[in-house]
């Protein structure tokens, strides 16, 4: 903990105290939603202090919060055209979806952990008792892992008789500082590759950074922006129409579709090929360690050889099924306007691998079939490690069920889906108005598709389009901010509520058992 070492040493203590109750005895769910408060509150702060590229347009304090917590939750809800902010701004939003990204956060999971390692390895005090899959459960967002040391929870530790088993444990707690440097050597590696990739690829073809030159944006911020936002699965770009304007760069677009995989649905298979290569070459046990033992690490994201298949099939299987239905789709539609052949297909693919969680659009959504839509809706529900994975029933899994009492809590908590629900029939409260005078616009179709974005973190958005107006009174603009910036002020709000849950919605993955009306 050297980040105390600056203040004198009972200070140093006391906060050191303060900061291991909070991280290691606090539920980790209020910790994880007061780390991103927090995050989005310091975001506001920054963004609203910074001027924006034009003095002329200011947007409002509720919309500076709305763009922090959506960059925060990596959500890509916009209500503020991008364009509008500058340089330093755009930098202030890369760091938010740096460290609200899953991986980052479970790389600082590993750090927090390495901090309750004593210095001195062999004397490594080890539980005879190992931890409970209930407390892995509780420790899925943040992540964190627990090797009892000789310097905390002597009460719950005691010594092992057997020289093997603290060698086993020894190896255990070395494995998972391992990790921590494997998780943080695979974000350095990807962030740094595809902004070089991006870089070299803006440079290299002139009518992509004409577009730049024209937008006025820098280089280096936009391939570090895009890199970041499209690995932290938060889909901002730099440009006012997303990704549509670069639609005939394909060779962009290919280059992103790897880090989106990279940094979201493929990242347990990714981290464990990385980790098999590493033990091959480098033939060291902690590495084998971890690929056979993956359950005991707690590691929310280190998965089984079998399950990481099954997730990678089951990820590129979806992938399949939607560019098959867009392609026979749309290939004929206006959507498909002013592309050839190769960039329908690349374009094709680009959108549906957004569908699950980054949001990068090269497609106006509001034009899209409303199949298509149904089915990214689906795809924006789903939870990101989703997998046609088995589990064989046991008879005494059945036992325990039974036994097992349920707590007040657990009881009158809702599902996802209720809760998803009720949100909709808020915001159809607060806009119901506006639904009466504007309905090509403001349709539960469109307002679901924008609370299930959100809830997912995703960012693609129908939009709102002024000649969908049953009257047109010439006082509309068109903007390219998305179709919650129509919204009101209490619907923008419940749209914040709505991305903090789904940002930490697996701490209720399980919620609703209680409700069965079989």
């Amino acid at each position: 903990m050297n980040q105390f070492s600056c203040f004198p040493p009972k200070i140093a203590c006391f906060f050191r105290s303060c900061f291991r109750f909070c991280v290691f005895k606090v539920n980790p769910f209020w910790v994880c939603l007061c780390y991103f408060v927090t995050l989005s509150a310091v975001g506001f702060l920054a963004l609203s202090l910074t001027n924006t590229k034009t003095n002329s347009f200011k947007p409002k304090n509720l919309d500076f919060f709305f763009t922090s917590v959506s960059a925060s939750t990596d959500s890509s809800m916009s209500t503020v055209e991008m364009e509008v902010f500058s340089n330093t701004q755009l930098i202030i939003m890369t760091i938010l979806m740096l460290v609200g990204g899953e991986v980052f956060l479970s790389m600082l999971g590993l750090q927090f952990f390495k901090s309750k390692l004593p210095k001195n390895q062999q004397s490594i005090l080890v539980s005879t008792k190992p931890p409970s899959n209930s407390s892995l459960d509780h420790q899925i967002e943040l992540n964190l892992v627990s090797c009892p040391s000789n310097l905390e929870n002597n009460n719950n530790i005691m010594k092992s008789s057997s020289s093997d088993h603290d060698d086993d444990h020894i190896l255990k707690c070395n494995s998972i500082k391992l990790l921590s440097y494997v998780v943080l050597g695979y974000l350095l590696v990807v962030h740094i590759g595809g902004s070089t990739l991006i870089n070299l690829y803006i440079i290299l073809v002139p009518n992509a950074k004409q577009i730049l030159d024209q937008k006025g944006l820098q280089l280096q911020t936009f391939s570090v922006f895009t890199t970041v936002s499209s690995f932290s699965n938060c889909g901002f770009v730099p440009t006012n129409e997303n990704m549509m304007v670069f639609k005939k760069n394909s060779g962009l677009l290919l280059i992103l579709i790897p880090q989106i995989l990279l940094g979201n649905t493929l990242y347990p298979s990714c981290l464990r090929l990385v980790i098999w290569v590493l033990k091959k070459t480098t033939k060291k046990l902690e590495f084998d360690y971890l690929l056979k033992n993956c359950r005991e690490i707690g590691y929310y994201h280190l998965l089984s050889g079998v399950h990481s298949c099954l997730l990678a099939a089951t990820v590129f299987g979806f992938i399949l099924l939607q560019w098959v239905l867009f392609i026979c789709l749309e290939w004929n539609s206006e959507t498909m306007d002013g592309l050839n052949s190769y960039e329908k297909f690349v374009a094709s693919l680009f959108e549906v691998v957004n569908s699950r969680y980054t949001g990068e659009s090269v497609f106006d959504i509001s034009i899209i079939s409303p199949a298509i839509l149904v089915l990214f809706v689906g795809m924006m529900y789903l939870p990101p490690y989703t997998s046609f994975f088995p589990r064989r029933y046991r008879e005494s899994d059945s036992l325990n069920l039974k036994e097992k009492k349920k707590t007040f809590m657990e009881c009158v908590i809702f599902s996802q889906l209720s809760y998803l629900i009720t949100f909709i029939i808020l915001v159809c409260i607060t806009e119901r108005h506006k639904l009466k005078l504007d309905p090509l616009n403001f349709n539960v179709l469109n307002i679901t598709i924008e609370v299930i974005s959100a809830y997912g973190n995703v960012g693609f958005s129908s939009g709102y389009s002024c000649k969908r107006r049953l009257r047109q009174d010439g006082l509309c603009n068109e903007t390219w901010y998305g179709f919650v910036g129509r919204w009101s002020s209490q619907g923008k709000l419940i749209l914040i509520l709505v991305m903090f849950f789904g940002r930490i919605k697996l701490f209720n993955i399980k919620g609703g058992k209680a409700w069965k009306l079989s």
